[in-house]
């Protein structure tokens, strides 16, 4: 779209996206544009949770607003608190890689929001792993098209036409159908594995899995010796993300340890202690009982 768009009206953008109908606001209306869509449509959410196996749920959360700004802050709580990287170090630099390529990621989501049947009342679900990631959203495929056509040169048909116009529009995704070959594409250029689909359980499920090599690095890789505290000096820039993640960690598993934060966070445990000590001298956690088998309490 031109910029010229911006001096039209509400009333005339609706009306030019087809989202009215008459003198009423059509459903996508409400789904793209309102910050409590689910009270038009239920099930008009993202839920996001950590699992270390398929029956150990750790921690999640759920992402309300409107479409747009749950694929936006979906990506983002993804990278800072679910996905895991592997970490090397230029010096005191630290570079993060994630596991998983983001442009992927981002496309599955907005795929999962553009072709979702919103008559389920079953919100999109992405489960989290520390070696996959799995993407579902309830909805049908085309009539008789195959996963097998998914991957070949298809045409776009999207489940939900008006919502993919003005995702179009808006620039987060193309109109020609090309979302899989983009999935596929970012995960070859990050050297991983194409996802998985599968279409057998009244949706559509595609399932990320780690490289390995990558997986082992992410394990195993450390800061130079003697540089903790230098590192933790240069994390500035991030110590209130930081700290909002250890808390919430907290108020998710009270018995959550310094070493699984650390993980988590990807950063080592003296950085996450010296996080621990600011917000208990600030008042915002204190500690019960020693440092195994204790536990925390969120103050505030």
């Amino acid at each position: 779209m031109t910029g010229e768009v911006l001096r039209d009206s509400d009333s005339t953008l609706l009306e030019n996206l087809e989202l009215t109908e008459g003198m009423y606001l059509r459903r996508a209306a409400a789904l793209l544009f309102s910050d409590e869509p689910d009270k038009f449509v239920s099930g008009a959410h993202i839920k996001i949770g950590f699992f270390v196996t398929d029956d150990d749920l750790r921690y999640q959360d759920e992402v309300h607003g409107s479409l747009f700004k749950q694929v936006d802050e979906t990506i983002e709580l993804l990278k800072v608190k679910y996905l895991k990287a592997y970490i090397r170090y230029e010096g005191l630099q630290r570079i993060e890689e994630f596991l998983f390529p983001e442009l992927a990621l981002r496309e599955a989501i907005l795929n999962a929001v553009v072709h979702k049947d919103y008559s389920s009342g079953i919100p999109i679900q992405i489960s989290a792993y520390d070696d996959k990631v799995v993407v579902w959203n309830s909805g049908q495929l085309p009539e008789n098209w195959t996963l097998e056509r998914l991957h070949e040169k298809h045409p776009s048909v999207p489940y939900n036409p008006l919502l993919a116009s003005a995702f179009f529009r808006a620039g987060y995704i193309e109109a020609w159908g090309r979302g899989i070959e983009k999935i596929d594409r970012e995960c070859r250029e990050h050297d991983t594995a194409p996802p998985v689909y599968d279409y057998r359980m009244s949706g559509l499920m595609l399932t990320f899995h780690a490289n390995p090599r990558h997986l082992v690095r992410a394990r195993i890789v450390a800061p130079p010796e003697n540089a903790e505290d230098k590192l933790g000096e240069r994390l500035g820039e991030k110590l209130g993300e930081t700290r909002a993640v250890i808390v919430q960690a907290m108020q998710d598993d009270s018995k959550v340890t310094v070493v699984r934060l650390a993980k988590l966070l990807g950063m080592s445990t003296t950085a996450v202690e010296k996080n621990i000590d600011y917000l208990k001298s600030h008042g915002h956690v204190k500690r019960h009982g020693p440092a195994k088998g204790g536990s925390w309490e969120v103050l505030r």
